[in-house]
């Protein structure tokens, strides 16, 4: 009975090979989509060094693109939210009065009389002599 059970649970496929070699693979040349792999993973490896180059030669076109790209988002944001602020009721006004109040204190303040006009002239060299250096 022991062989009769032996008989059906091995499968007679199976190589009579000694356990543990190891079958070698069909060799990559064969294949007929090796010549067309081979150039393909060539340019893969060579593509950090391509963007490399790229970055090089277009360092200052690039900085100039990002910094416009930059420059768009951040008015585009500017724009949203004040759109939302604009959208709260009673702000907008309020806001608008501010402004108001502020203008007429910097006329009032600076550009009424021309002794102050001169003060406000003064604290203006100072401030481009400040970030500029002397010209003078």
């Amino acid at each position: 009975m022991e062989s009769n059970v032996q008989q059906q649970t091995t499968p007679k496929d199976l190589s009579n090979e000694a356990p543990g070699t190891i079958m070698t693979k069909p060799s990559v040349g064969d294949q007929p989509w090796q010549e067309w792999l081979t150039p393909v993973v060539d340019i893969l490896a060579k593509v950090p060094e391509y963007i490399g180059q790229f970055f090089g030669e277009y360092k200052q076109p690039l900085t100039t693109l990002g910094l416009l790209l930059l420059a768009i988002i951040s008015v585009k944001i500017i724009v949203a939210v004040l759109g939302a602020i604009d959208d709260i009721p009673l702000l907008a006004p309020i806001l608008q009065i501010v402004g108001l109040a502020y203008t007429a204190w910097f006329v009032w303040r600076y550009l009424w009389k021309a002794s102050n006009r001169k003060e406000l002239l003064a604290e203006f060299d100072a401030l481009k002599n400040q970030m500029f250096g002397d010209n003078g």
